[in-house]
């Protein structure tokens, strides 16, 4: 219950704006990545790493990994959606702006409670959670406005991350409902395991070159994606969570789509337009809309483009 959560003070305020800052980053890095390896090979190195760090924690802090019958098809739907979810954001990802792909995949929130208002009891949309879908959109429509108009400003890669977002979505609902059944580590370990060999072998046949530029960039975008945002974060936010529940963490994710766009002009010059400043205006304004002091905390874990919720 939320009124069982302890109260925030400064230093977890802090904790919590650094993890959502590492999470608005982690776009970047996957960026970064691709410049040295294939889409596909870049996320199966990433989870495979990734599950590794987590199932070592498991392993210490003496986790359960056993699951219950019949949970193992729920766990096959999860992970194949994972699979296909992330399958779709890393191809998007090589064929756009970094700066894009964040704002797009920050539909997600807007998505879920379309989808939550239709097949979870008790989610249903309010007056502001609608005022917050509307800030949300407006603000990606709004980036695909410029002097080239509509057409010209669509990037190969924005329909694919709005399809990635759209499955992620769905996986996002499907967890919602069944999350009591489970530790929250098994909805994160079981899909990357599942992930790992389709994501190498699609990349053994996709690719072409699977890793072709390996020097200290790339080895550093992919230790920050795997052991920083998706080990360390998913350790982080989730003990966060426990503590403090999810109404307050979710009033910082505003932070993320601010964070990715600095970024990705800092890092990788890509082009800050003042279109892309008033789209991000527009989503952080809608997702802080949406998730201020709301009812009902739920379990998530921003892994970041890749997510469960």
């Amino acid at each position: 219950m939320a009124s069982e959560n302890a109260d925030m003070t400064l230093l977890p305020g802090v904790f919590i704006i650094f993890l959502t800052v590492i999470f608005g980053g982690n776009t970047v890095a996957i960026k970064l990545a691709l410049t040295g390896m294939g889409p596909l090979t870049t996320a199966g190195l990433r989870f495979a790493l990734a599950a590794a760090a987590i199932a070592g924690w498991a392993l210490l802090t003496g986790r359960c990994f056993r699951i219950q019958p019949g949970q193992a098809f729920q766990l096959l739907i999860l992970s194949i959606a994972f699979t296909g979810q992330l399958c779709l954001f890393y191809l998007g990802l090589e064929r756009t702006y970094a700066s894009r792909g964040v704002l797009i995949s920050n539909l997600l929130p807007f998505f879920v409670l379309f989808l939550s208002h239709l097949f979870i009891p008790g989610e249903r949309i309010t007056w502001k959670k609608m005022g917050g879908i509307t800030l949300g959109f407006t603000g990606v429509a709004f980036m695909f406005t410029g002097a080239k108009g509509f057409s010209g400003s669509l990037h190969t890669g924005d329909p694919i991350i709005l399809a990635a977002v759209m499955v992620w979505s769905c996986n996002v609902v499907y967890t919602k409902r069944i999350i009591n059944a489970y530790s929250p580590f098994h909805l994160v370990l079981y899909p990357m395991i599942f992930s790992v060999p389709v994501f190498l072998s699609t990349g053994f046949l996709w690719d072409g070159r699977m890793i072709f530029n390996m020097n200290l960039t790339v080895v550093g975008a992919y230790i920050y994606q795997s052991l920083i945002c998706a080990a360390f974060g998913f350790v982080a936010w989730s003990t966060m969570l426990k503590r403090y529940g999810a109404a307050t963490l979710h009033s910082f994710v505003f932070i993320m789509p601010i964070t990715g766009v600095v970024c990705s002009g800092l890092l990788l010059n890509e082009p800050i337009t003042p279109n892309l400043i008033v789209a991000m205006g527009f989503i952080a304004a809608g997702l802080l809309m949406i998730h201020l002091s709301p009812k009902k905390p739920t379990f998530t874990f921003p892994l970041g483009p890749g997510a469960v919720k």
